[in-house]
């Protein structure tokens, strides 16, 4: 698959970017080495991000220990904990709502951004400067009986990803 991506700054400008399936939408591409080998610790990358999951805690039964300000899950919460590394040269948003979780039945899972804001100390992440790193917990909610598999990690909505093995 090939395609070509135009973005236009709010200056002006417009950059290309010419793509395949494995690259990411801005014209990096993700690390490619199998899901199986690379797990926990591993760093993979995506565009402008370098990721390495740290941990992973399952059976999560509240996001926050604020008696007021918390939020149980439907089913269980999966905390995973992400270093998130700018290696590019400008600026770049974070958003937990670009992570997938997908379980052993091969079921995807979305982000649940409020139980992130309770189960991050810092939740005002948005832009991470080049070279800096911002530590993150990726909160998905999934049944009480799923057993997570892989995390696909993004650097954006339009990135080909990077895969990390968690289960």
């Amino acid at each position: 698959m090939f395609f070509v991506i135009i973005a236009v700054s709010s200056n002006g400008e417009s950059e290309e970017s010419t793509s395949t399936g494995g690259n990411s939408g801005n014209g990096s591409s993700s690390q490619d080495t199998d899901a199986s080998t690379v797990g926990i610790g591993a760093e993979v990358r995506d565009g402008q991000f370098a990721f390495t999951v740290t941990e992973v805690e399952t059976a999560i039964t509240q996001a926050g220990d604020n008696p007021y300000a918390n939020k149980v899950p439907q089913g269980q919460f999966v905390f995973v904990h992400v270093d998130v590394k700018n290696i590019g040269d400008k600026a770049q948003s974070y958003f937990g709502s670009n992570q997938k979780l997908i379980d052993v039945q091969g079921r995807e899972f979305a982000n649940d951004t409020e139980a992130e804001i309770y189960a991050n100390d810092d939740f005002t992440i948005g832009d991470i400067n080049p070279g800096n790193t911002a530590s993150v917990v990726v909160v998905f909610d999934i049944p009480a009986d799923a057993q997570p598999k892989t995390l696909e990690l993004h650097d954006s909505m339009f990135s080909g990803g990077a895969t990390v093995s968690i289960g």
